[in-house]
Protein backbone atom coordinates (compact mmCIF):
# COMPACT_ATOMS: atom_id res chain seq x y z
CA UNK A 1 0.00 0.00 0.00
CA UNK A 2 2.60 2.06 0.66
CA UNK A 3 4.16 1.95 -3.16
CA UNK A 4 0.61 2.81 -4.30
CA UNK A 5 0.44 6.53 -2.00
CA UNK A 6 4.56 6.90 -2.87
CA UNK A 7 3.40 6.68 -6.34
CA UNK A 8 1.10 9.46 -6.19
CA UNK A 9 3.17 11.44 -3.61
CA UNK A 10 0.98 11.64 -0.54
CA UNK A 11 3.89 11.53 2.17
CA UNK A 12 1.43 12.42 4.16
CA UNK A 13 0.20 8.73 4.40
CA UNK A 14 3.79 7.13 3.67
CA UNK A 15 5.65 9.51 6.33
CA UNK A 16 3.45 7.99 8.81
CA UNK A 17 2.43 3.71 7.95
CA UNK A 18 0.89 3.68 11.14
CA UNK A 19 -1.60 6.55 10.37
CA UNK A 20 -2.52 5.18 6.46
CA UNK A 21 -3.15 1.60 8.54
CA UNK A 22 -5.34 3.15 11.12
CA UNK A 23 -7.19 5.28 7.67
CA UNK A 24 -7.54 2.61 6.09
CA UNK A 25 -9.05 0.41 8.85
CA UNK A 26 -11.25 3.34 10.02
CA UNK A 27 -12.97 3.51 6.53
CA UNK A 28 -16.13 2.66 5.49
CA UNK A 29 -15.74 1.13 2.41
CA UNK A 30 -12.67 0.48 0.60
CA UNK A 31 -12.20 -1.26 -2.91
CA UNK A 32 -8.59 -2.18 -4.38
CA UNK A 33 -7.48 -2.98 -8.02
CA UNK A 34 -5.13 -6.06 -8.33
CA UNK A 35 -2.93 -7.19 -11.13
CA UNK A 36 -1.25 -11.00 -10.11
CA UNK A 37 -1.57 -9.41 -6.54
CA UNK A 38 -0.14 -6.14 -6.53
CA UNK A 39 -2.04 -3.10 -5.28
CA UNK A 40 -2.63 -1.06 -8.61
CA UNK A 41 -5.52 1.36 -7.78
CA UNK A 42 -7.20 1.82 -4.26
CA UNK A 43 -10.50 3.97 -3.10
CA UNK A 44 -11.75 4.46 0.09
CA UNK A 45 -14.73 6.02 1.50
CA UNK A 46 -15.27 7.30 4.93
CA UNK A 47 -19.68 7.39 5.46
CA UNK A 48 -22.64 6.79 7.69
CA UNK A 49 -23.77 4.53 4.79
CA UNK A 50 -27.18 6.52 4.40
CA UNK A 51 -27.15 10.73 4.17
CA UNK A 52 -23.82 10.71 3.16
CA UNK A 53 -20.16 9.52 2.01
CA UNK A 54 -17.07 10.71 1.02
CA UNK A 55 -14.32 9.78 -1.37
CA UNK A 56 -11.16 10.18 0.15
CA UNK A 57 -8.73 8.81 -1.37
CA UNK A 58 -8.58 7.60 -5.16
CA UNK A 59 -5.18 6.31 -6.62
CA UNK A 60 -4.04 4.28 -9.37
CA UNK A 61 -0.15 3.55 -9.76
CA UNK A 62 0.97 6.33 -12.66
CA UNK A 63 1.97 2.86 -14.55
CA UNK A 64 -1.92 1.82 -14.91
CA UNK A 65 -3.39 4.73 -15.33
CA UNK A 66 -5.62 5.68 -18.39
CA UNK A 67 -6.70 2.16 -18.75
CA UNK A 68 -10.19 2.65 -16.96
CA UNK A 69 -9.19 1.16 -13.48
CA UNK A 70 -10.09 4.42 -11.57
CA UNK A 71 -13.26 4.56 -13.52
CA UNK A 72 -14.33 1.09 -13.00
CA UNK A 73 -13.25 1.49 -9.16
CA UNK A 74 -15.57 5.05 -9.48
CA UNK A 75 -18.40 3.33 -10.46
CA UNK A 76 -18.25 0.81 -7.77
CA UNK A 77 -18.28 3.17 -5.19
CA UNK A 78 -21.46 4.79 -6.99
CA UNK A 79 -23.27 1.63 -6.93
CA UNK A 80 -22.73 1.14 -2.98
CA UNK A 81 -24.01 4.48 -1.94
CA UNK A 82 -26.59 4.42 -5.07
CA UNK A 83 -28.94 5.53 -2.28
CA UNK A 84 -26.63 7.76 -0.16
CA UNK A 85 -27.88 11.40 -1.17
CA UNK A 86 -24.62 13.21 -1.27
CA UNK A 87 -21.40 11.46 -2.88
CA UNK A 88 -18.91 14.22 -1.90
CA UNK A 89 -14.66 14.50 -2.69
CA UNK A 90 -12.36 16.65 -2.86
CA UNK A 91 -9.68 16.61 -4.95
CA UNK A 92 -6.85 18.93 -6.72
CA UNK A 93 -8.07 21.58 -9.63
CA UNK A 94 -6.59 20.19 -12.44
CA UNK A 95 -8.39 20.04 -15.80
CA UNK A 96 -7.53 16.15 -16.38
CA UNK A 97 -9.21 15.21 -12.95
CA UNK A 98 -12.15 17.77 -13.63
CA UNK A 99 -12.98 15.62 -16.47
CA UNK A 100 -12.76 12.10 -14.69
CA UNK A 101 -15.09 12.90 -12.14
CA UNK A 102 -17.20 15.07 -14.67
CA UNK A 103 -17.49 12.22 -16.80
CA UNK A 104 -18.60 9.38 -13.76
CA UNK A 105 -21.48 12.35 -13.61
CA UNK A 106 -20.17 14.21 -10.52
CA UNK A 107 -20.03 18.44 -11.05
CA UNK A 108 -18.34 21.07 -9.12
CA UNK A 109 -19.76 22.63 -6.44
CA UNK A 110 -19.86 25.43 -7.85
CA UNK A 111 -21.82 24.39 -10.94
CA UNK A 112 -24.58 23.20 -8.27
CA UNK A 113 -25.01 26.73 -6.70
CA UNK A 114 -22.97 25.20 -3.67
CA UNK A 115 -19.92 26.22 -1.55
CA UNK A 116 -17.02 23.36 -0.02
CA UNK A 117 -15.43 25.02 2.66
CA UNK A 118 -12.50 22.92 3.90
CA UNK A 119 -9.63 23.47 7.01
CA UNK A 120 -6.28 21.43 5.96
CA UNK A 121 -4.03 20.74 8.59
CA UNK A 122 -0.45 20.81 8.17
Amino acid sequence: MLDLYSDAGWTLYTNDPGLLKEAIAGSHYVVQARDEGKLIGLVRCISDGRTIAYVQDLLVLNSYKRKGIGTVMMRMVMQRYGSVRQLVLLTDDTPELCEFYESLGLAEAKNMKLAAFVRIKN
